[in-house]
């Protein structure tokens, strides 16, 4: 039983982590493109903020 308290705490973290990552890919699905931090590689434009410091890129 006291190993339940222990193991909450990890799972919630866990969830939480999970619902991040769909937030950071979500507007580079949107325009078939990706989700780059910061800046675009060479080769591909700028096309949307994915979220935070994230940038959307499509070549």
């Amino acid at each position: 039983m006291k190993i339940l308290f222990l193991l909450f705490p990890l799972i919630l973290l866990l969830v939480q982590g999970a619902a991040g990552e769909k937030e950071r890919g979500d507007m580079g699905e949107r325009v078939r493109g990706f989700c780059s931090r910061r800046s675009c590689p060479y080769g591909t434009r700028f096309v949307g903020r994915c979220a935070g410091e994230y940038v959307c890129c499509r070549r």
